[in-house]
């Protein structure tokens, strides 16, 4: 009896049923992905009145880092690229500082460290860097003492340390920016971050001089710097007292930024004040006036470059009549006169209560090309799925991964290209390995792989040095892998062909 036959083609099915590693070899090759998507895609994290973390005062140090690694989990699972992360909510720290008390927020006690001891910022940064996210460090640089502050007030917190620099305001302590102690004082406490962690930015809010509040008679109260006000003006000083106080806060954020530069010049500094400069600009836009209220000339510290990135908190719908925020966002744009990075704020929560809101802002922010990212208050409603807008993100706004646009202003000098790239097949799928060149660890790997026409891409931490691909789809073509560098530059790419065996 004569047995059939097997043909060849099933012959070489079997083989490689068998022997997955006789489907494909790579070697050097040329390759030219497509450039990577750049989007910024952060999130704040509010510490005060324990907003997003920890979820209450005192808890266990283990579920306060349990819960702070699970926020960073979410960020990445959602594909954002940054963590806006409050350092200082009210002269107090939510790290170790040899300027102010632990924060109350933190252990429930002013000035007591956590026990058993650790550092949150220290975590908060290696954690959120494992995870190839950005952490900028939030400092509130004027704010003395919140409401929600129910502790007793510690023995080294400024009030008690320093009172002469404190001003009572209504519910608030607040620091006098007119005190040129007072801006040595908060810039001391904000370089020091940035010597002593490897944070990736330094950011600010909306909060200079306070939002006005009213005495028992119902009426707007001043702020209370008649001292320093007669200071400036007997030493000579001829502003009106508004322009003095709006140049208070303009002469600290152009030393923050040059003192930041000098220092950590790829460390970005953003500031994210009022969506609003000043009602009537443009002419639609009806609301609170920060220009007058809070001293905050934004316009002009947006359009004189003091800063690297500018986050207008953008809370309105779409359709606002006298907020819009594409119309907002457009007058925004027209003042970016020094092509600094605008990623404007959205509020999760807002948009949470209308389906579809947050893509069309997002959309809106995408077809605005001075517009290159965006930033959302904050990550209590992602971690929530509130109104499905976690949903809305993975599914339809951030479906792949994206890098924080370069900073060019802050150096354009390339890192290295990649060396020892290579692939192999291991159990059905790939194993690709690579070497950094040189001694300095890039911030991020970009690996691009190409399937049939399309381009896939993936984003790793600098201190990874292998990936594994699942194969399912079949064995890539090409592969390209990049290194990026801390201002957001790209290496030439080292690329594999495959050949068949």
């Amino acid at each position: 009896m004569t047995r059939p036959r097997t043909p060849p083609a099933a012959w070489l099915a079997l083989l490689l049923a068998a022997n997955p590693s006789a489907a494909a070899a790579y070697g050097p090759g040329k390759a030219s992905p497509p450039l990577p998507a750049r989007e910024f895609r952060g999130v704040w994290v509010a510490t005060v009145n324990n907003i997003d973390w920890p979820s209450k005062r005192g808890l266990p140090v283990a579920q306060q880092k349990a819960e702070l690694l699970a926020l960073l989990d979410r960020a990445a699972q959602l594909r954002l690229n940054a963590v806006v992360f409050q350092v200082r909510p009210a002269c107090d720290a939510l790290y170790a500082s040899r300027f102010e008390p632990w924060s109350e927020y933190l252990t429930g006690q002013m000035g007591a460290a956590p026990q058993p001891y650790y550092d949150p910022l220290e975590i908060v940064v290696s954690e959120a860097h494992r995870r190839g996210l950005e952490l900028h460090a939030w400092f509130n640089p004027f704010r003395a003492r919140h409401p929600s502050g129910t502790a007793a007030i510690s023995a080294n917190h400024i009030s008690q340390t320093r009172p002469a620099l404190v001003r009572s305001y209504g519910k608030h302590l607040w620091l006098d920016p007119g005190d040129p102690a007072v801006q040595e004082h908060s810039l001391n406490v904000i370089l020091d971050v940035v010597r002593r962690y490897d944070i990736d930015g330094i950011h600010l809010d909306d909060y200079f001089y306070p939002y006005p509040e009213n005495n028992a008679a119902g009426r707007e109260m001043d702020f209370p710097d008649d001292s320093t006000w007669r200071r400036y003006v007997q030493s000579g000083g001829q502003r009106s007292r508004a322009d003095w106080r709006r140049e208070n806060v303009n002469s600290f954020l152009r030393r923050l930024y040059s003192d930041v530069k000098a220092q950590k010049p790829c460390v970005k500094v953003g500031v994210s004040p009022f969506g609003i400069w000043r009602p009537g600009f443009p002419s639609s836009v009806r609301g609170f006036d920060a220009f007058e209220k809070l001293y905050a000339d934004s316009r002009l510290w947006f359009a004189s470059g003091w800063l690297d990135y500018f986050s207008p908190q953008l809370y309105w719908s779409t359709d606002a009549p006298q907020q819009s925020y594409p119309v907002l966002l457009k007058w925004w744009a027209g003042q970016n006169s020094q092509r600094r990075h605008l990623w404007p704020g959205h509020s999760a929560y807002r948009t949470a209560l209308v389906p579809g809101e947050l893509t069309r802002q997002v959309q809106a922010t995408r077809r605005q090309a001075r517009a290159t990212g965006d930033l959302l208050w904050s990550i209590k409603p992602l971690v929530q799925n509130k109104g499905g807008v976690a949903d809305e993100l993975s599914r339809v706004l951030y479906t792949q991964p994206a890098l924080v646009p370069a900073s060019p202003w802050l150096g354009r000098h390339a890192p290295l290209q990649p060396s020892s790239l290579a692939a192999s097949v291991d159990r059905g799928d790939l194993q690709i390995t690579w070497q950094s060149a040189g001694q300095e660890v890039p911030w991020l790997w970009l690996l691009q792989w190409k399937e049939g026409k399309t381009w896939q891409t993936e984003i790793f931490p600098g201190a990874q040095r292998s990936a594994r691909l699942n194969t399912r789809s079949g064995f890539p073509a090409s592969l390209a892998l990049r290194a990026v560098d801390r201002c957001g530059n790209l290496s030439r790419a080292a690329a594999l062909q495959r050949s068949e065996k």
